[in-house]
């Protein structure tokens, strides 16, 4: 019986590279177009987050605390953006991996530096989306700090996106449209295959988006199916993420005492506080995980303690919590957010005095602020 001749490995390898249909540039450029959104506005969003948590120096006193929803809805959009990138980076690394194993690896100087630039942007797009997945259920396996690591990653995706944008340029508008005329040279048959195709991603982005933005998104709650917060589980009907004893923080004694440090420092017990004008705020708490709720906080206003101080009215103030460890038991807050009337040292939540997780017997809330700095267990104001 004859056999068909073996074909040698180097014509293999340096074989057309398009094993299957849609592996071809018109898949890949729509796929790319897709993930290019939701990673710009990833990134975008992204990039406010950190500033708000992580203002430099000359930024503080400008921070907006308006709109009081900013915080919770580009926070929101970040995580959902990126959970949508996900299913859209597996698409687009199918459409391109045969070129993988073109031959020969390289081809030029330039076709080097194409290459190595596809590396940086699949290697830092993957460490990207992962660790932020891992971020919002809050499991870290890595020695490194998230939120620095994580944010000069950013910077080189999105660095590398713009640079492939570059290179690939004209095949990327050579398929830009159904007309254009890489598009018309591929073979009509497999258009019905690709309209499926992208019709599934479609579908698959959409399906993860509805099972997972209801944490931050709350009218679509009930749909909140994969993502690691329900917006109302939690004490008191809202989330927690760091715990009381998570925080060291077992029990606030009788003794405990509201502390303001400014040109007339004084203290206040907690009978003293409750005794003082009380205000009521409908305001979100957004974390960086992505989840927000919005509640009724009742408490003192900060600009009124600060004003007893004989604090100026653009002073900034530091917020000092019972916490004995911890990156944020210690905030800073700009003087927008000081002197914003809804800014509160609050007391009760939804009606009812505090429970020990979210922050008994004082807490701060203010708007547009990320949860992180939204500090529990107050004890110590000081003017700066």
């Amino acid at each position: 019986m004859e056999t068909s001749p073996r074909r040698p490995l180097h014509r293999l390898l340096s074989a057309p590279a398009r094993s299957a249909p849609l592996h071809d540039a018109r898949t890949a450029t729509v796929v790319g177009r897709w993930l290019g959104l939701a990673v710009g506005l990833c990134f975008a969003t992204g990039l406010l987050s950190h500033v708000l948590q992580h203002p430099p120096h000359w930024l503080v006193d400008h921070l907006p605390s308006r709109p009081a929803w900013g915080y919770r809805l580009t926070q929101g959009l970040h995580v959902a953006s990126g959970t949508a990138a996900l299913p859209l980076l597996l698409a687009k690394l199918w459409t391109v991996y045969p070129k993988l194993f073109v031959w020969p690896p390289v081809r030029s100087a330039r076709h080097a530096l194409e290459r190595i630039s596809v590396a940086v942007l699949v290697a830092s797009a993957v460490f990207e989306l992962l660790s932020g997945l891992l971020n919002i259920v809050q499991w870290y396996p890595w020695p490194f700090p998230f939120v620095p690591v994580h944010f000069a990653v950013g910077w080189l995706l999105i660095g590398a996106v713009l640079l492939h944008i570059a290179v690939k340029w004209p095949q990327i508008s050579d398929h830009w449209t159904r007309n254009a005329p890489g598009t018309r040279e591929l073979p009509a048959e497999d258009g019905p295959d690709r309209r499926s195709l992208l019709a599934g991603l479609g579908a698959a982005v959409g399906a993860v988006t509805l099972t997972t933005v209801g944490q931050s998104f709350t009218p679509l709650g009930t749909l909140d199916l994969l993502a690691p917060r329900h917006p109302d589980h939690g004490p008191q009907g809202l989330p927690v993420n760091r715990t009381a004893r998570a925080a060291g923080i077992t029990t606030v004694g009788p003794d405990w005492r509201l502390t303001v440090v400014g040109p007339r420092p004084y203290d206040l017990s907690l009978a003293a506080l409750r005794a003082l004008p009380q205000h009521d705020v409908q305001l979100p708490l957004a974390c960086v995980e992505g989840w927000s709720v919005s509640a009724r906080w009742t408490g003192v206003r900060v600009r009124d303690l600060l004003q007893h101080a004989g604090a100026h009215p653009h002073a900034r103030v530091r917020v000092v919590s019972l916490e004995r460890h911890g990156a944020y038991r210690v905030t800073d807050m700009g003087p927008t957010y000081a002197a914003d009337p809804l800014t509160l040292l609050a007391l009760r939540l939804n009606g009812q005095e505090l429970s020990l997780d979210h922050g008994h017997p004082a807490r701060l809330i203010a708007p547009n602020r990320p949860g992180v700095l939204q500090t529990k267990w107050v004890t110590r104001l000081e003017v700066l």
